[in-house]
């Protein structure tokens, strides 16, 4: 009965948590340009993680939880600046030429990075045919989607270097990714919710001082920012960085990292539909038919037998 018990509920867990980084994170892109309305990328960041980083290591310590390791707040911050401030700001930076719908969708190559450098999974993700063509398959809907948006009146202006950074935070997330999972990987799987306080908190920190040094801080009035902007920063926090991200730490610990970066593939699809239903965004045939190339290619990845 314990046994049954203890699968269900990590059954359950498992779910949750892809919940989560499918359906959740997908969402948080239309939400950032929204707060992107009323606050600047930088400050933005800041409070977000501020708040976010706190709230979590409180729960932590609340718990009981060894918060205070050295090795863990070593490795996290690390992995706090490769991992949330820099792909969390260039994706903002982006934002602000870019709509969240082609912002998503960029982002969806990150598991191609993931899979180009886990060097010690290349010999078993790479001898697969279905992680192989899933891989392929991926990539062939987000060119498609890439190359179409280079000829729309979107891509204009500062569109370009909207692509640039993205592609360099995608790189990064993939590396911070990486580091976590393996260099992290002797710390107990209990710890993975203090980690993630503690990246938070990190980031939080560069996100302050670069505020405080290009003048997000001095420019902003909170009286002038819009009511929607701070709800959008309030869902941010709780439910993109508390929850969300929390659940992907997590699931770098019990599954492997190729197959949690599938995220990136549904993402967009999450993105798109609620930037097309709240945001009024733009979407062609193309990029629907780019999207589902995409999700068949999570399905591909996704069916590997014998992950562990």
């Amino acid at each position: 009965m314990g046994r049954r018990r203890d699968a269900g509920t990590t059954k359950m867990a498992l779910f949750v948590a892809y919940f989560l980084i499918y359906i959740v994170w997908g969402s948080t892109y239309y939400f950032i340009g929204v707060a992107l309305k009323g606050l600047p990328p930088f400050l933005l960041g800041a409070l977000r993680f501020t708040a976010a980083g706190l709230i979590l290591l409180a729960w932590c310590c609340l718990r009981g939880e060894p918060v205070f390791k050295k090795s863990l707040i070593r490795k996290s911050a690390v992995s706090g600046i490769i991992l949330l401030f820099i792909d969390m700001a260039v994706v903002m930076l982006a934002q602000r030429y870019l709509s969240s719908s082609l912002v998503a969708i960029i982002a969806s190559s990150t598991v191609i990075w993931i899979m180009t450098f886990d060097a010690p999974m290349w010999k078993k993700n790479f001898r697969s045919l279905p992680v192989v063509a899933g891989v392929l398959t991926g990539f062939l809907g987000v060119a498609m989607l890439y190359v179409e948006q280079l000829n729309a009146d979107e891509m204009e202006g500062n569109g370009e270097y909207g692509i640039l950074i993205l592609i360099f935070g995608c790189i990064s997330w993939a590396l911070g990714t990486l580091y976590a999972k393996y260099r992290s990987s002797g710390e107990e799987e209990v710890n993975a919710f203090a980690g993630s306080a503690w990246q938070m908190l990190f980031a939080c920190a560069a996100f302050w001082l670069i505020a405080t040094v290009n003048g997000d801080i001095s420019r902003t009035d909170p009286a002038t920012v819009p009511p929607t902007a701070w709800y959008a920063l309030a869902y941010l926090i709780v439910f993109g960085s508390i929850l969300a991200y929390s659940a992907y730490v997590w699931l770098l610990k019990v599954r492997p990292a190729a197959e949690v970066g599938t995220h990136a593939y549904v993402n967009p699809f999450v993105a798109v539909f609620i930037g097309t239903a709240f945001g009024k965004e733009h979407v062609t045939a193309i990029q629907i038919a780019g999207l589902i190339i995409i999700l068949l290619s999570v399905m591909l990845i996704t069916r590997r037998k014998n992950d562990r």
